[in-house]
C-alpha cells in the first residue's frame, strides 16, 4: 500500500485568480493535510484498543471482541 513517502517532489503552481467562493480566494489548501487523516485515526484506534482495523468506516462493531 502506498504511503505519503512514496509519493515524488511535487511542483506546487497557481493558476488563474482567486477563487471567489472562499473567503480568502484560496482553491484546494485542505487535501494535502487530508492525504494521512485515516491512517493517523487507525494507528489510534490500534494504539487506544489493541484491535487493528484495515477498513473504512471504523465502527464499534469492528471493536468488539
Amino acid at each position: 500500500m502506498p504511503v505519503n513517502a512514496d509519493v515524488p517532489d511535487m511542483d506546487v503552481i497557481f493558476v488563474g485568480g482567486p477563487d471567489r467562493a472562499t473567503a480568502v480566494g484560496t482553491k484546494g489548501v485542505g487535501e494535502v493535510g487530508l492525504v494521512g487523516l485515516a491512517a493517523a485515526i487507525g494507528n489510534a484506534v490500534r494504539h487506544a484498543t489493541g484491535r487493528r482495523v484495515r477498513s473504512l468506516p471504523i465502527t464499534i462493531e469492528q471493536l468488539m471482541f
